[in-house]
């Protein structure tokens, strides 16, 4: 028998036990924990996925609310001048209608003055003329044209006044 054969045979034979016992203990260690490290790394992927998926949709919503904000705002911002320009001019009106009632009461209220001015004016000048006439009258009228005047008035008031 040939030594060297068997050594080399017997190398060959341990080699392979050797190469099935590291395989087998490859199969049965490293490839489950392999696989479920990369199950791990999977289900975190997908969770990842899943937040970046759900991050992007509350984007989109968000981008649309923040679209319709703006458009509301600017809706708002359109009434609120509508209204503040039609405030303005309903106190404009009002301010020109109380100006123009005071204008009114103003004229009506010169007019009662003028009014009561003339009434004044008149009995001013009754009064003076009453006054000049009286003077004037007591130096023309004199005993005998005052009894001619108080005769000649109370036969007017006998004969019921018909002079």
């Amino acid at each position: 028998m040939n030594y060297e054969a068997i050594a080399v045979w017997s190398q060959v034979v341990s080699s392979i036990l050797f190469l099935i016992v590291l395989i087998w203990m490859f199969n049965k260690f490293a490839i489950p924990a392999v696989l479920k490290a990369q199950q791990s790394k999977n289900e975190e992927i997908a969770r990842t996925e899943q937040h970046r998926d759900q991050a992007k949709a509350t984007a989109d919503t968000l981008r649309l609310q923040m679209g319709a904000a703006q458009v509301d705002a600017k809706a708002i911002l359109e009434r609120a001048k509508e209204q503040g320009k039609r405030e303005h001019e309903t106190v404009v009106e009002q301010a020109k209608a109380a100006g123009e009632r005071a204008l009114h009461n103003a004229a009506g209220e010169l007019d009662r003055a003028r009014e009561a001015a003339r009434v004044q004016l008149r009995n001013e000048l009754a009064q003076k003329a009453l006054e000049l006439a009286r003077s004037d009258a007591r130096t023309r009228v004199t005993p005998g044209v005052n009894a001619q005047l108080v005769e000649r008035f109370t036969q007017s008031i006998e004969h019921g006044g018909l002079n």
